[in-house]
């Protein structure tokens, strides 16, 4: 028995806690209170059906309630903050615990709102300034042009007088050390992104929802170097939870109240979030070659719909081939066709 609870007690402390909170959303999108635990391989799908897009496997997820479907938000922001279980953000926000916290993309709700509003060019944008990632597409390459991506970038910002560190208040963050400097990026890439988006409040209110995902990693950084009972992590951890609630508050006013923002915290993925670079247009394969025993793929929720299309268009085309032989195989030439019937009359006159 003791060996039993010994694994119980090594898995469990190898499982990453995280918390899911949702800082902001709209009236008509209901988000209910509870400690209702979501995998964290869903985070994705529950993205997905907040914005109104269906998934391919069923979520029986009783956090998130139908809300109005004719109205879906205008814009989702989704922050991954790691070195942290739980950021408090906001007396108001709803919080739910995460189960099996693994790496996640956005990449299928990317696809359904190209899918659907290509030609809107939707503003997408996917940011991990310490990581030097950054995908933008449709209108945020030109909303966000302006905006530092790379390092070098994001120190030059920092020296500039309208910078965050003007408007921060006292800690024990110093500007010079380059972890604190990393850290201070971050919280300068959210200010950057409510400066930029605000001078184009029109892209707010368009047909096109859009959507946000920034991966922070600084406060992990903070916590390995300086410990999580250091004076530095606790001040980190103040100033990102004031500056998630003021990004949380610009992004909703931006956008007119209609728009979820969401924190996922989590002490640490197993392995890290790389974003692999691939076209939009891009089709997945048809096969399976990562099965060892020559499997077929596995089919998703389209396959029965182009199934039946597929069926019945072509019964219909066969039947139509045998209703048209069969016509053509008993014409009686002389009175139904107008050839010979002509062809008849000319022969009599002659």
């Amino acid at each position: 028995v003791c060996v039993y609870v010994f694994i119980f007690i090594y898995l469990f402390s190898l499982a990453a806690t995280a918390d899911f909170s949702v800082l902001k959303s709209p009236q008509n999108q209901i988000f209910r209170a509870g400690n209702w635990p979501i995998p964290g391989e869903r985070i994705p799908d529950v993205v997905s059906l907040s914005m109104g897009f269906s998934v391919e496997e069923n979520l029986s997820w009783p956090g998130l309630g139908v809300g109005d479907i004719f109205q879906r938000p205008r814009a989702t922001v989704l922050v991954s903050v790691t070195g942290v279980e739980k950021l408090p953000v906001g007396d108001n926000e709803i919080s739910y615990p995460v189960e099996n916290a693994v790496p996640y993309t956005i990449d299928g709700v990317v696809n359904s709102i190209h899918a659907l509003f290509s030609e809107e060019m939707p503003v997408v944008l996917q940011l991990a300034p310490i990581e030097e990632r950054v995908y933008m597409v449709g209108k945020a390459n030109t909303v966000f042009e302006d905006l530092p991506v790379t390092l070098r970038q994001l120190r030059s910002r920092l020296e500039q007088d309208n910078s965050i560190l003007s408007s921060l208040p006292a800690s024990s963050l110093y500007r010079n050390d380059e972890t604190d400097r990393l850290f201070l990026s971050e919280l300068q890439a959210l200010q950057d992104i409510t400066t930029l988006l605000s001078r184009h409040k029109h892209l707010a209110k368009d047909n096109s929802p859009d959507i946000y995902c920034l991966e922070l990693t600084g406060l992990e950084e903070m916590k390995k170097r300086y410990g999580e009972d250091s004076v530095k992590f606790k001040d980190a951890s103040r100033l990102l939870s004031e500056a998630l609630q003021k990004f949380a508050d610009d992004m909703y006013s931006i956008y007119g109240g209609n728009a979820i923002v969401e924190v996922v915290a989590v002490e640490t993925f197993e392995t890290p979030l790389v974003r692999k670079s691939r076209s939009i247009l891009e089709s997945q394969a048809i096969s399976n070659p990562g099965s060892p025993y020559n499997l077929a793929y596995e089919y998703n929720f389209n396959y029965a719909v182009v199934f039946n299309i597929i069926l019945w268009i072509m019964i219909g085309l066969a039947l139509a081939v045998i209703a048209v032989s069969y016509n053509l195989w008993n014409m009686d030439p002389g009175y139904d066709s107008i050839i010979y019937r002509m062809t008849n009359q000319k022969i009599r006159m002659d």
